[in-house]
This record gives structure tokens, C-alpha cells and sequence, in this order.
């Protein structure tokens, strides 16, 4: 199979988890408004349903952001950019896009840009933010990228 039919099997798993984001979100959203409405009980309960909400709350959060990498990634197909790393230029590989079919950078440029992003907080441990390839907010040319 060539890249081209990969790229639209891609897109055809991307429109199917956009789906469900989205009914994800809407309930989430139901389930909140829901417990609003239902307050009552002891301390306790309302202990839970606080802790709830913030998991809820936090869990609809990273859904968002999922989608929003999502629909970006829908464009870029539309735009025939999709699969082509913003940093260096080059494709990214299919296994990548694969595992993390709304990646934007080669797995080279995220660990680079991961080591910078170390570098400027003084960090040597782990740096589990890539986890989400949330994007990048530190200057990287491809030479930096080629260089490592």
C-alpha cells in the first residue's frame, strides 16, 4: 500500500475519533450540568461530585485538545500538507503518523525540541509533555534537527 492510501486510511480513523469526541464532549458536558442540578447530600457527596467534575472536567480538557489537533490535521490534509513535518520539511514517517496520526514534527525534531525545552527549564528527567505532541513553542531550525 502506498503512502497516498495510507494517508486516506489516516484520515478515515481521524474522522471516527473526531466523532467520538465529540459525542464524548457533548456528554461530559450533560453529565456536569446533571450533577449541578441534583445538589444535595452531606459534606461528603459533595466532596465526590467536586472531585468528580474536576476529572470530568479535566478529561473533556484533553479531549478538546485532541480534537483541536484533529481538525488541524484535517486541514492539512485538505491543504496536501498533512504528513510533512513543520520543522524540517521532510515526511514524517507512516509509522509515526500511525501511532499519532495528527502529529505535525518527525520523531527527530520532538526529541530535539523535548531536549530544549529541558535545557531551558534546567530539567534532566523525563519530559512526559510530548506524550500529546502538543505542539512546540521553542525556535527550531532543521539544522538543529539534522545536527543531532
Amino acid at each position: 500500500m502506498g503512502r497516498k492510501e495510507s494517508i486516506y486510511k489516516l484520515r478515515e480513523v481521524l474522522l471516527k475519533r473526531r466523532s467520538a469526541l465529540r459525542k464524548a464532549l457533548a456528554g461530559d458536558l450533560t453529565e456536569l450540568e446533571a450533577l449541578r442540578d441534583a445538589a444535595g447530600g452531606d459534606e461528603v457527596d459533595l466532596a465526590l461530585d467536586s472531585a468528580y467534575d474536576e476529572m470530568s472536567a479535566q478529561l473533556a480538557e484533553m479531549e478538546s485538545r485532541e480534537l483541536i489537533q484533529i481538525e488541524k490535521a484535517l486541514e492539512r490534509m485538505e491543504e496536501g500538507t498533512y504528513g510533512i513535518c513543520e520543522i524540517t520539511g521532510k515526511p514524517i514517517p507512516l509509522a509515526r503518523l500511525q501511532a499519532l496520526p495528527y502529529t505535525t514534527v518527525r520523531i527527530e525534531a520532538q526529541r530535539e525540541l523535548e531536549r530544549q525545552a529541558e535545557e531551558a527549564d534546567g530539567y534532566s528527567g523525563t519530559n512526559f509533555g510530548g506524550l500529546l505532541d502538543a505542539g512546540h513553542g521553542l525556535p527550531l531550525t532543521p539544522s538543529d534537527v539534522e545536527a543531532t
